[in-house]
């Protein structure tokens, strides 16, 4: 892909999205950014597909329902009460796997992901 194309507008929302709220919460992504690449893509994905971003790390029997429920949707129900993020998204600053960033460029992000699956 060639840096000159843009990312798809619903990948560059919830890579805005996972940097403010990152921001905002004193928050890191890992350290491996292949993994935060793909947390997002997975949101971007479900947000799409289900009209909102759906932790894509776990195992649903029912997406549509999960979504209705709104327990698992980014930022779930255990991030916002206790910072605990299952996806390895936002990690508190003493979390073994925390990196130091609180951004990712689309440049790094695309470099992780199958970009055309979007």
């Amino acid at each position: 892909m060639s840096n000159q194309q843009s990312i798809p507008d619903n990948l560059e929302a919830m890579r805005k999205f996972s940097e403010t709220y990152a921001k905002r919460t004193g928050t890191f992504f890992c350290s491996d950014l292949s993994v935060t690449s793909v947390v997002i893509e997975g949101l971007a994905k479900h947000k799409d597909k289900y009209g909102a971003p759906l932790c894509p790390c776990r195992h649903y029997d029912d997406k549509v329902a999960e979504v209705e429920a709104a327990y698992w949707n980014c930022p779930c129900i255990p991030m916002r009460e206790r910072k605990e993020c299952h996806c390895m998204l936002f990690l508190p600053p003493d979390n073994d796997f925390a990196g130091k960033k609180q951004s990712i460029s689309q440049t790094a992000l695309i470099d992780y992901i199958e970009f055309d699956t979007i």
